[in-house]
């Protein structure tokens, strides 16, 4: 039987394949407030299979919002039309996860899709459109000129403030706990917030949260810290990382398995590497491009990873779980253009006496009967 699609247990919780769906920002709330896309969005990749069905990046206060079109978890207002999302999810068979996070100095950006700031003025009515100044470790700004897409010189976070924030976290924890959600993600890659912190391109503090490794990891075990302490121990804990920041000077693997070792300690069960998120990273991008972080952090740190980045070969992503370098595979884009590719993978890579039998049952009978008469995939030959 294939690898990929065995199912594995995290602490209390079975995912029935190896298959995630990532955190994939939509740019398509108000204030927040999930709506009519998230569900539909969510709802396609429950059907189609996945084993987790992560929700986007969600900020745990309002200034921490990517763009003003993204979710929040900041106010119990929030809650109820995520429930409806996680009740189906769960379903339709798959877990429900969110991710939380703080952009930081990235935030308060144009909606990516559009790439600028270019509403109209009955656009912004409509949408809800804001703008705010970010915050962030020390005064810098993401980029070195401003640009079309809005990033902004931040305001330096205040030490009171920086300690207010894993309460921040803790309690949109709480929120995802009374929305159904299983699995916690926390955004600690990207240049966002809490990469923001681990990395000494971003942190030029001289006190207790800058300076030494040790202090640049404070505040994201701090919130890690705080949001086991309030998620029951029968629900998993993930955490994604840009293992390294691909910007000299920037975070190393050696840094990330040591940041590792303490979220492992705290009661992270889970790694997500990924890599990148600072102005001038220099990778090369391809299939499978970030693997070797997920086995260089397993083999590290002892804990279970998740590979993510254009994983979308059916065979390539079997071999990532079947070599041991990752625990999961995580599919963004791929999933994007298919989001039915756990179902999909079934005929790839056989061992399965009956790979219809996974669809909806409102649908896989009538895939069948195709197959059937197209003389197609099970019926070819």
């Amino acid at each position: 039987m294939s690898k990929l699609l065995e199912p594995i247990t995290i602490r209390g919780v079975s995912l029935r394949n190896r298959t995630v769906l990532s955190p994939m920002c939509q740019y398509s709330a108000k204030h927040g407030v999930a709506n009519d896309w998230h569900f539909a969005n969510a709802a396609r990749f429950a059907m189609g299979g996945f084993g987790a069905v992560i929700l986007e990046a969600t900020g745990v206060t309002p200034e921490g919002r990517i763009t003003y079109g993204c979710l929040g978890l900041w106010n119990d207002d929030q809650i109820a039309p995520l429930e409806r999302i996680t009740r189906f999810v769960k379903q339709e068979g798959a877990v429900p996860g969110i991710q939380l996070g703080h952009a930081g100095r990235k935030a308060s950006t144009a909606l990516w899709y559009r790439g600028v700031f270019d509403e109209t003025a009955e656009e912004r009515a409509a949408n809800a459109f804001e703008e705010w100044q970010p915050v962030a470790p020390s005064a810098l700004m993401h980029a070195a000129e401003p640009g079309p897409t809005g990033f902004k010189m931040p305001r330096e976070l205040t030490a009171e403030e920086i300690r207010a924030l894993p309460g921040h976290f803790a309690a949109a924890a709480q929120r995802a706990l009374r929305a159904g959600f299983e699995l916690i993600e926390l955004h600690m890659a990207h240049g966002y917030l809490l990469n923001q912190f681990l990395s000494p391109l971003s942190n030029h503090r001289t006190d207790e949260w800058g300076g030494s490794r040790e202090n640049r990891m404070r505040l994201p075990l701090a919130v890690a810290r705080a949001v086991r302490e309030v998620w029951p121990d029968h629900l998993p804990l993930f955490a994604r990382i840009s293992t390294v920041d691909a910007v000299e000077g920037g975070v190393t693997v050696e840094d990330s398995i040591a940041l590792t070792k303490a979220l492992k300690a705290i009661g992270v069960d889970l790694i997500t590497c990924s890599s990148g998120g600072f102005d001038g990273a220099r990778f090369h991008v391809g299939h499978g491009y970030q693997v070797q972080h997920a086995r260089a952090v397993r083999e590290g740190a002892g804990i279970a990873t998740a590979a993510v980045g254009l994983l979308g070969d059916f065979h390539e992503a079997e071999e990532v779980i079947a070599s041991g370098a990752a625990d999961l595979v995580a599919l963004g884009r791929p999933a994007l253009d298919n989001p039915n590719w756990p179902l999909h993978a079934r005929f790839a890579l056989g061992g399965h006496e009956d790979p219809y039998a996974e669809w909806p049952k409102q649908e896989g009978f009538a895939v069948r009967n195709m197959d059937r008469a197209l003389k197609a995939r099970t019926f070819a030959g």
